[in-house]
C-alpha cells in the first residue's frame, strides 16, 4: 500500500488517527498529575487503595507514553509495545496485591476523608479520559490496552470511594485492603487480556514471531 492511498479518512480509528494521538496526550497529562496527587494523599492518609490507584496512574502514564512512541508504526511494533504494557500492568497488580496482604498484619486504619475526596477527584478525571478513549476500544492490541487501562482506572476510583465509605462506617482498614486487593486482581486480569491479544497479532513462522500483512 502506498502512502498516497492512506488518506486522512482511512486513518480514522487507527493508530495514525490525529484524534487518537491527541487523546493520548491528554490522558498522559491527566494520569501524570493524578499519580502525583494520589501518591501523596495515599501516604498521608495511610490508604493502600489510594496508593494502589496511584501506582496504576503511574503505570498508565508510562503506557500512554509508549503508545505515543509507537503510534503510526507497523503492527509488529504496536503489538510488542502492547506486550510490554500488559506485562507492566500485571506486575503492578502483583505488587499491589502483595502490599495489601502485608498490610493485613502491619497496617493501620486509613483516613476516610482523604480517601473519599481524592477518590472522587480521580473518578471525575478518569471518567473523562475513559469517555474520550471509548471510540478506540476495538482497535489493535495497543489501542485496546489503552482503553483497558482507562476503564480499569475508572472502576478503581469508584471502588476507592466505596472503600472510604466503608472505612468511615466500620472504623477499620478492611474496606481499604479489600479494595486494594480487588484492584490488584483487576490489574493482573487486564494485563493478561492485553498480552493475549498482542500475542494473537504475532503469528509464529518458525523463526520467532512476525506480523501478518495488514
Amino acid at each position: 500500500m502506498t502512502c498516497g492511498s492512506c488518506c486522512a479518512s482511512s486513518s480514522k480509528g487507527t493508530s495514525a488517527d490525529p484524534g487518537w494521538r491527541r487523546a493520548l496526550w491528554i490522558a498522559l497529562g491527566v494520569n501524570g498529575a493524578m499519580f502525583a496527587a494520589e501518591i501523596v494523599a495515599g501516604v498521608a492518609g495511610g490508604s493502600k487503595a489510594l496508593q494502589a490507584d496511584a501506582l496504576d496512574f503511574l503505570g498508565d502514564s508510562a503506557n500512554y507514553a509508549i503508545s505515543l512512541g509507537v503510534a503510526g508504526m507497523a503492527l509488529a511494533w504496536r503489538a510488542r509495545a502492547a506486550l510490554l504494557k500488559g506485562a507492566t500492568l500485571a506486575i503492578l497488580g502483583v505488587y499491589v496485591l502483595a502490599s495489601a496482604l502485608w498490610s493485613v498484619w502491619h497496617g493501620g486504619t486509613p483516613q476516610a476523608g482523604i480517601m473519599g475526596v481524592v477518590g472522587v477527584i480521580a473518578l471525575v478525571a478518569n471518567a473523562g479520559v475513559s469517555l474520550m478513549l471509548y471510540s478506540y476500544r476495538t482497535g489493535d492490541a495497543n489501542m485496546r490496552s489503552v482503553w483497558i487501562c482507562s476503564r480499569n482506572d475508572a472502576i478503581g476510583n469508584v471502588a476507592v470511594v466505596l472503600a472510604a465509605v466503608g472505612v468511615f462506617g466500620t472504623g477499620t482498614a478492611w474496606p481499604d485492603l479489600i479494595v486494594a486487593g480487588v484492584m490488584a486482581v483487576l490489574g493482573i486480569s487486564g494485563g493478561v487480556q492485553i498480552i493475549m491479544q498482542a500475542r494473537s497479532e504475532l503469528v509464529p513462522n518458525g523463526r520467532g514471531y512476525t506480523v501478518p500483512a495488514e
